[in-house]
């Protein structure tokens, strides 16, 4: 059995511990908002906070996360950064397909919560293993600042 905190809850997963956190998610625990998307963390879709600090679930093991705190796109509007980056996204209509905007969501937030102010290459840099396919990187740009500038502040 691994220990995992998720999204504030404790669960006791009973998985071999090479399993990637991203399943133990989705199939365990039935939290489907972070994404499979290429399964070799290139492409950001999957990522979650593990400890605070963005890591890609889909080669993250469960063995990695054990005792630790999760937190997935479902959880992230617990707290006022995820908040306000939220609020952002829907502000500016972000999402065109959405499919990775969780995963940018995650990414996003972190950044806020390490520099409320981002330049755009703050923003560029932090946010560069996150792919849109349907390429909506200004208006991602464009809420991350405002969310900052809204109250984004841990």
């Amino acid at each position: 059995m691994t220990p995992v905190i998720i999204n504030g809850k404790r669960y006791a997963l009973d998985l071999p511990p090479e399993t990637p956190l991203l399943w133990a998610l989705r199939d365990s625990v039935g939290l489907t908002g972070t994404k499979f998307g290429c399964g070799m963390a290139l492409c950001g879709a999957c990522t979650v906070h593990l400890d605070g600090q963005p890591v890609r679930s889909c080669l993250t093991p469960i063995s990695t996360a054990a005792s630790k705190s999760v937190i997935t796109i479902e959880g992230i509007g617990a707290d006022k950064v995820g908040r306000a980056v939220q609020a952002a996204w829907i502000e500016l209509g972000v999402p065109q397909c959405g499919y990775c905007q969780a995963g940018q969501i995650m990414s996003a937030t972190a950044l806020l919560k390490r520099n409320p102010r981002p330049t755009d290459a703050d923003i560029d840099d932090a946010l560069s293993g996150n792919i849109c396919r349907c390429g909506t990187y200004a208006r991602i740009r464009a809420a991350v600042k405002t969310a900052g500038r809204q109250g984004g502040t841990a």
